[in-house]
């Protein structure tokens, strides 16, 4: 049986999916049920249910974007940066395998090269490197907390999309900024993304750090591109002249735009489909929410 931990958001949505195709009995653990900010009761919880995997996919993620945790500052630290302490420790008390979803925002730009940056490459967009948001910078201490984890998967999501409009969705938020930022990043296609994180415990590969990005990386305007090609919108996209230009007019704290490697993953086996080749799947198959 696997626990997940927030099951209840975007991600969390995404592995509930994937575990019930598979038909693999999970139990979704909310905050109401169990406090699983509390070291000695989740480490209670899992002595009584005995798990074979855990999945944290919990966390603090601003609404609408980053720029909400500047204000939220409490709880972006304990969801991020406490929050991940706190089950490594439950779990390694147990002895409960487990995997949790971290980001790629720790980084910024990409390698002198043009490369993406590699799961043994230091944070670059962090609080040590004083240029990050609050939110890059608590996941980055969030990961620094699982330094030497025993059983424990560290798996990097980066820009979340699907096929369905969310304003989670990349795609979805691309088409309602008023205004875009030209950058290059990595992106994860968010059913891929679950089935790579379910995959690495699956296929038993050795416990660690994983990019789990789809191979490539794309620009803002090729994703707008590849929506005006499939005629989602035919609205007449503006871009800001600079980056300068969009924190001073549109942005309170600066955003990771960033490319990763994705080599070890596909070492071990963990496939996603190329970057453009997701896009336009996710675009094909486009619906709209539900007014």
């Amino acid at each position: 049986m696997i626990l997940l931990l927030g099951g209840s958001g975007y991600v969390g949505g995404a592995f509930q999916k994937h575990l019930t195709g598979l038909n693999i009995p999970f139990e979704v653990v909310s905050r109401r049920s169990v406090d699983y900010a509390d070291p000695e009761r989740l480490v209670s919880f899992l002595r009584e249910r005995r798990p074979e995997f855990v999945i944290n996919a919990a966390g603090f993620t601003g609404r609408p974007n980053v720029d909400a945790c500047e204000v939220a500052k409490t709880e972006c630290l304990a969801g991020n940066a406490v929050l991940p302490g706190v089950i490594r420790s439950a779990c390694e008390a147990a002895g409960v395998p487990w995997g949790h979803v971290s980001s790629g925002c720790i980084f910024t730009g990409a390698q002198p090269d043009g490369s993406g940056f590699r799961e043994d490459d230091a944070p670059n967009f962090s609080f040590r490197t004083n240029n990050c948001s609050f939110y890059s910078g608590c996941k980055a201490l969030g990961e620094e907390v699982l330094g030497g984890a025993e059983q424990c998967f560290i798996w990097r999501l980066r820009i979340p999309f699907s096929e369905i409009d969310s304003p989670r969705n990349y795609i979805s938020k691309m088409m309602r900024y008023d205004r875009l930022l030209e950058a290059r990043n990595s992106l994860s296609q968010l059913d891929e993304f679950a089935a790579a994180c379910f995959d690495c415990w699956q296929k038993r590969v050795p416990f660690g750090t994983y990019n789990l990005t789809n191979p490539g990386s794309v620009s803002t305007r090729d994703v707008v591109d590849l929506i005006r090609k499939h005629g989602l919108s035919s609205k007449a996209f503006s871009f800001f002249d600079s980056e300068e230009q969009f924190m001073a007019k549109a942005a309170k704290t600066p955003r990771s735009n960033c490319v990763l490697d994705v080599s070890k993953a596909q070492a071990a086996g963990i496939r996603m489909t190329e970057v453009h080749d997701a896009l336009e799947k996710a675009m094909r198959s486009w619906q709209w929410a539900k007014e």
